[in-house]
């Protein structure tokens, strides 16, 4: 039998736990649409193609993305995209490793995918939209 804090852990965790990780994208999405044209000049000073595109995509990832995890909706599948996003992002925005806030940036957008993995292979948790369906 599973004791009372057993039971709190796989409950409670998972649901902190994409709290937690949902809240940076949320907040960098709402930044982004809070300034479109520093956001767009940022993905041009990288030499990405269709900076007004990767804005809207980024800002929708982030967003929705963040939101649905939040929320444990489709909780392996937008990981899994977050997971990539994430990954790009360090590797497009944050690969001067001179710099030590971008090496910092570096190493924080792997650890978030590591974070985000781990939400792969474990799912939502109880208290999720997922859960629920279960």
């Amino acid at each position: 039998m599973p004791s009372a804090t057993s039971s709190a852990v796989t409950t409670i965790v998972p649901a902190l736990g994409r709290v937690m990780i949902s809240a940076i994208f949320i907040l960098a999405g709402f930044s982004k649409l809070a300034a479109p044209a520093m956001t767009i000049g940022y993905i041009q000073s990288v030499g990405l193609p269709l900076p007004t595109v990767a804005f809207g995509v980024a800002a929708f990832i982030e967003i929705v993305g963040g939101t649905a995890l939040l929320l444990g909706y489709r909780t392996r599948l937008v990981a899994s995209v977050l997971f990539l996003f994430a990954l790009v992002t360090a590797a497009f925005f944050h690969r001067h490793f001179a710099d030590q806030d971008q090496f910092i940036h570096f190493f924080k957008n792997v650890a978030m995918a590591g974070g985000l993995l781990h939400v792969v292979a474990f799912g939502g948790g109880r208290v999720s939209l997922d859960g629920r369906r279960s």
